[in-house]
């Protein structure tokens, strides 16, 4: 397996979720266990030599490949979730969508102060997402060590709103 046989089995559902956005689909990927072990395990590769604490994730995708990876190298798990999801106290972050805008929350005791965290989600698109769940963490007290994708659609330029992040993307579009 390669990552090169990865990015070919991610499919582009065309307007999807609304007209005119080409959705990467990576669900054959999670269907195929050597795919999906081989993804996890290139993601625990990229993050070699790091010292950090725990993987945060945003809700839904980013938990498909943040808490296996999180399982794979012996840390944490901090789900970054939509509003009224988690059951304790949160604190919230709103963000900007390539098709709309949402918010996201954290338990307010997820990360304690000076805890380093990795943040994982299956894609770059336009950086909304991770922006919002890396200024929750730091919001508690979290050093974001990096960021790291499965995949990035580079046209949409999402790196330009997490510059100053350390980010890493497997394969890009």
């Amino acid at each position: 397996m390669t990552l090169e046989e990865i990015k070919m089995m991610i499919r582009e559902i065309p307007d999807f979720p609304k007209k005119g956005i080409k959705f990467k689909d990576i669900t054959p990927v999670l269907k195929d266990a050597k795919a999906f072990n081989y993804s996890i395990e290139m993601l625990a590769k990229a993050l070699e030599g790091r010292k950090f604490d725990l993987i945060a994730a945003p809700e839904a995708r980013g938990f498909l490949f943040g808490a296996p990876l999180a399982y794979r190298l012996g840390v944490g798990f901090v789900p970054v979730r939509k509003p009224g999801k988690l059951p304790a106290e949160t604190l919230s972050h709103e963000y900007e969508l390539e098709y709309g805008t949402d918010s996201l929350e954290i338990h307010k005791d997820a990360v304690l102060e000076g805890q380093r965290v990795v943040i994982v989600d299956d894609l770059l698109a336009t950086g909304g997402t991770i922006y919002a769940s890396a200024k929750l963490v730091e919001s508690l007290g979290g050093i974001v060590d990096s960021i790291i994708f499965l995949t990035e659609l580079t046209f949409l330029d999402g790196r330009k709103k997490l510059d100053g992040y350390d980010i890493i993307s497997l394969i890009k579009f």
